[in-house]
């Protein structure tokens, strides 16, 4: 049900072979991912180490686009090399991100680094390839376009760092699965067989005026409200109170509430778009 995954790993554990596990799992299913390396501020951390590893056991489409700025108890912040930026965050809880230079004795390992990224995604972009090797100045824009194409067609791995535990780094990272892991839109139409004659072949484009399609992927027993059905909508919108026709019993199975699951907390709601996950209560 996923249409693109974040990959991540412990700054100063690198690849585990659970890693690997899942990272080939992806692989079979053609699941676009960034690798996220967590707790850079922990001892022992090591970011080299982990772009070492990922490539070398993971894969060698994969590279930086973030770099920490010291690591472990010297961690002070983290330079993004698509914008060159410095950010550092403030607050109880990391919650204040502030941008500023890039420090002067970081400069250079940072273009470095910034100059190795844009020749693997030049490849992406012959615009981004005739500017770089042109010794051009290149967009922000023209850089994420190329990263976009490398990671929906599963030819480049961002990595991207920072420390969860002080809320360093995750803004940038969501920032960059919206701008670079593909949309509904960019997965394209589900494939499936018509239910009354399974040799007819069917598809459903992500488009809310199609007819609703589903999938039910986990089944969650919560104490407080009951068995939750975890659901991706492919296509159409569903409505509570709609009925669903389950194709392997031939039964047709009323919505009861609709929920929007947020990690701990659930919030409840009248309808559920093509593209979207959310959690069935009451199947009848």
């Amino acid at each position: 049900v996923l249409d693109g995954a974040i990959t991540v790993l412990s700054s100063s554990d690198a690849v585990q072979p659970q890693t690997e596990t899942v990272w080939r799992q992806a692989d079979k299913y053609h699941v676009p991912r960034m690798c996220f390396v967590n707790k850079i501020d922990k001892i022992g951390a090591d970011f080299k180490l982990c772009i070492s590893e990922i490539r070398d056991r993971l894969s060698t489409k994969a590279f930086a686009i973030q770099l920490p700025y010291g690591e472990a108890s010297e961690f002070k912040g983290i330079v993004d090399l698509i914008s060159m930026k410095y950010f550092t965050y403030e607050g109880d809880n990391g919650e204040k991100q502030v941008e500023q230079e890039i420090p002067a004795d970081f400069l250079d390992i940072c273009k470095e680094y910034r100059e190795t990224m844009i020749d693997a995604i030049s490849v992406f972009d012959d615009e981004l390839a005739e500017k770089f090797l042109g010794g051009e100045e290149i967009s922000i824009e023209l850089l994420n376009r190329a990263i976009r194409k490398g990671t929906v067609s599963n030819q480049f791995y961002p990595v991207l760092v920072g420390t969860a535990l002080r809320n360093a780094g995750v803004q940038l990272m969501l920032d960059c699965a919206v701008a670079y892991l593909p949309s509904p839109l960019d997965v394209g139409a589900v494939q499936g067989t018509d239910i009354d004659d399974p040799e007819v072949a069917m598809s459903r484009e992500p488009k809310d005026s199609e007819p609703a399609s589903a999938l039910a992927f986990k089944i969650m027993t919560d104490p407080y409200v009951g068995t939750l059905t975890f659901v991706r909508v492919y296509s159409g919108v569903v409505k509570s109170g709609d009925a669903l026709l389950n194709p392997r019993t031939g039964d047709r199975e009323r919505i009861g509430r609709l929920l929007l699951m947020h990690a701990n907390k659930r919030e409840e709601i009248s309808e559920i778009h093509a593209g979207h996950i959310a959690a069935f209560l009451g199947l009848k």
